[in-house]
């Protein structure tokens, strides 16, 4: 089944990763939802912001749904990941994989959120009540200080 891969400038529905998953035999969806939190090590945050390099950011999620349909055969995936002003309490990323049993599911979903992590060039800048930083990497071990790399870097 052909991943349904988006990223997205729209708030993003659940929904739309469960119905783009959902299949006869499928025994199981594990979801996971990533959402902006208020606080960060202590600091409390206003809201986010992030960015991608969109082609490479799709090439990458769509080579994540390869690596899990590789490992955990009958797999569907879907995943959206949100670009620009994130509120708190808002979804930046959802993911969604179907299977034929439940412990793949979870373990799909979770490999999901973990290559995201590592692979997808997408970037958040967290804005404070004291401040701005623009994180990194999602794996947040990279600072870019105040700006983003710029696309020769990416490629």
């Amino acid at each position: 089944m052909k991943p349904y891969i988006k990223i997205t400038s729209h708030p993003i529905q659940i929904s739309d990763c469960i119905d783009r998953v959902t299949r006869p035999e499928a025994g199981a969806i594990s979801t996971f939802i990533g959402i902006a939190r208020e606080f960060t090590h202590g600091k409390q945050t206003i809201f986010l912001e992030y960015e991608a390099y969109i082609p490479m950011a799709e090439k990458q999620l769509t080579q994540i749904a390869k690596e899990i349909d590789e490992r955990w055969k009958n797999t569907a995936v879907a995943i959206l990941h949100r670009i620009g002003r994130l509120d708190i309490s808002e979804i930046a990323v959802a993911i969604a994989v179907s299977t034929p049993h439940r412990d793949d599911a979870f373990a799909a979903s979770k490999y999901a959120i973990e290559r995201i992590k590592e692979i997808v060039p997408i970037w958040k800048k967290e804005h404070w009540t004291d401040g701005t930083s623009w994180i990194g990497d999602q794996r947040e071990s990279v600072s870019y200080e105040n700006e983003l790399p710029s696309e020769e870097e990416m490629t």
